[in-house]
């Protein structure tokens, strides 16, 4: 395989660092956190969590993976609440 069909895989095939922000309000409405709450459990202020849920802003990388975690878990807990998204594709 060349190269360039390589690039090409990987480019297809990498994982996403969270699901879109509909998805990401859903979940935590169906478990009925507030943004407050996951703000708090989080270490970080409501406005700063408002800014990651609707896209705006992108976590600093321990928030990610624990934003990440959170959200497969809330996934697993209320699959409806995930729109059919593919978790399997979040780092």
């Amino acid at each position: 395989m060349s190269d360039l069909m390589q690039a090409v895989d990987a480019l297809v095939e990498r994982t996403l660092p969270l699901p879109p922000p509909g998805v990401r309000a859903s979940l935590r409405k169906a478990d009925d956190l507030t943004q407050e709450d996951v703000a708090n459990a989080l270490g970080v202020t409501r406005v700063a969590f408002n800014r990651w849920e609707v896209g705006a802003a992108k976590p600093r990388p321990r928030h990610l993976a624990a934003y990440a975690h959170l959200l497969r878990r809330l996934a697993a807990k209320h699959p409806d609440a995930a729109g059919g998204y593919d978790f399997t594709k979040v780092s």
